[in-house]
């Protein structure tokens, strides 16, 4: 019996996964096993690897989403007397320092428009003003919108002044290139769901080495204690709670098939021609995005809603949907927009598919002017 096709994720995670990735789900592993253990070492080994980090850091799996792992860097890396400055052009950056605030640590902001790139002189200025910040806290890409933000730049900044860096890495870990041996952080933080093309539910946080190393007592939290995590695992091989095992084989297998596929090179050039189809099919339409080609990552791009008063997003979104592709709504506060990832497993006919979907909608919902003075 043939099974209908599943739509096409087009979100920044959970995203569209391969059938090897799916099917490492349906085999059940005891969590204390030593092949399961394996597994975990594994993946510890090849996230290093992806950063060329193997010589200085360690990986640390952490059960839940990526903000568990945002938080749990946060609070096993940061003292309970530390600074955090938040450079924030975006909801993420915006979530970074609500979390700060939840575990009390003292934190300060940069604040940014949405459709701007976090600036190093920036940080360079703050930084020489006070003294008292001890961590920056950076959202390389900021999916609120589909900024990147120059990390390289603000870690050499971030190292002048003798800080640490933490680096919110969730939609960027895979895809865009971040070397431990060139670009410094204490920490990078992603997630099973994104780049790598796994299934949500497991985070980890890459450490230098030497900086974990002094964090036992820092954490606000047991469950979220990288410090003792890390310890634990290296004592024994295993999670010390009962780890997202399904979740964790898949990410297994979705790590070879990145290595299949020839990396992070190929893996961030696919989904920059993704990026260049998509914007190029939807200004077709008469669509804009949001945000300057020069600062848009190839993760997701925010376009602006069309300006016709028969659009509504929800029926926009279900429409699309019929048709195979789900969309995302737009994160901005000041401007109606959506979202359109450009990562997943879904071949290289999946924006063009995306694109007509899209065009079979906005003629069913009789939608004839897509930006000003543009006619899809």
């Amino acid at each position: 019996m043939n099974q209908p096709r599943q739509p096409i994720l087009l979100t920044p995670g959970p995203l569209t996964t391969s059938d090897r990735t799916r099917e490492a789900m349906l085999r059940d592993w005891g969590s204390w096993d030593g092949d399961f253990n394996q597994i975990t070492a594994r993946i510890r080994r090849e996230t290093l690897r992806i950063v060329h980090g193997e010589e200085t850091h360690e990986c640390v799996p952490l059960q839940g989403s990526g903000t568990f792992s945002v938080e749990a860097a946060i609070g096993t890396l940061v003292p309970r007397d530390g600074h955090v400055l938040v450079p924030n052009n975006g909801a993420y950056c915006q979530r970074i320092v609500k979390i700060c605030r939840a575990l009390g640590r003292r934190h300060a902001s940069i604040d940014y428009p949405e459709d701007t790139q976090v600036k190093a002189a920036d940080i360079d200025r703050a930084l020489a003003a006070d003294a008292s910040i001890t961590h920056v806290a950076l959202v390389h890409c900021e999916t609120g919108a589909g900024v990147l933000n120059p990390l390289h730049d603000i870690a050499m900044v971030v190292a002048k002044h003798g800080r640490s860096l933490i680096v919110d890495a969730m939609s960027s870990f895979g895809a865009i290139d971040i070397d431990a041996r060139q670009t410094p952080f204490d920490a990078v933080v992603a997630a099973s769901g994104k780049c790598l093309e796994g299934v949500p539910g497991m985070g980890f946080v890459i450490v230098r080495r030497s900086t974990l190393e002094r964090c036992e007592g820092n954490s606000h939290s047991l469950a979220m204690d990288l410090y003792d995590q890390w310890v634990y695992m290296n004592r024994t091989m295993q999670w010390r709670f009962t780890p997202p095992t399904h979740v964790v084989a898949a990410l297994d297998q979705a790590i070879a098939q990145y290595v299949d596929e020839g990396g992070l090179e190929a893996r961030g050039a696919r989904y920059a021609r993704n990026c260049r189809a998509l914007i190029d099919g939807m200004a077709k339409l008469g669509f804009r995005p949001f945000l300057d080609q020069s600062i848009q990552a190839p993760i997701i791009v925010t376009f602006h809603a069309p300006d016709d008063p028969a659009y509504d997003f929800k029926t926009f979104y279900q429409e699309v949907k019929k048709r195979g592709y789900i969309l995302y709504p737009g994160k901005l506060t000041q401007i109606e927009t959506f979202r359109v990832g450009c990562i997943g497993h879904f071949g290289e006919a999946g924006i063009p598919g995306a694109v007509a979907a899209i065009a079979e909608t906005l003629q069913a919902m009789g939608i004839s002017q897509v930006s000003p003075g543009a006619l899809a």
